[in-house]
């Protein structure tokens, strides 16, 4: 299974995507604050742009098996999990719906993970499941 992550809205709070899986999209994403390439604020700052295998890891945090990236440079244990705003991430990419007239947050994120978990598990334990993440040429700033 192929997922991607195109990122589109950039503030200086948070940094917001749509994610697709196999050319279907399947909700949008938030992120902490996409710098220039080589910056990195630890627990403030998005992934690099890249190609990542995704596994499942049992994060005690979380108590549940999360979708982890892998070999992501500079940071560790990634997740793809719930949350509402940079603040409910360090460096991990949150589920969930946008709406334009709230900056910064996403809603309906429990809802959003729970469609894309089952997923993302089934690809995980037949085969492999990956995750491309990309900066769009329109940067959005707000």
């Amino acid at each position: 299974m192929e997922l991607l992550l195109v990122r589109k809205i950039y503030t200086d709070q948070s940094t917001i995507g749509q994610l697709s899986v196999d050319g279907l999209t399947e909700c949008m994403t938030l992120e902490d604050v996409r710098r220039p390439d080589g910056e990195k604020v630890y627990g403030s700052t998005c992934i690099p742009p890249g190609r990542y295998q995704i596994k499942l890891r049992y994060s005690q945090k979380f108590a549940h098996w999360m979708p982890w990236l892998q070999a992501v440079p500079g940071f560790e244990y990634v997740y793809i999990h719930v949350g509402n705003d940079a603040q409910d991430t360090e460096g991990c990419l949150l589920t969930g719906s946008y709406n334009p007239t709230a900056p910064d947050h996403l809603y309906k994120s429990k809802i959003a993970f729970d469609a894309l978990y089952p997923k993302i598990e089934q690809a995980v334990k037949s085969g492999e499941c990956w995750i491309t993440v990309e900066d769009s040429n329109e940067w959005i700033a707000k």
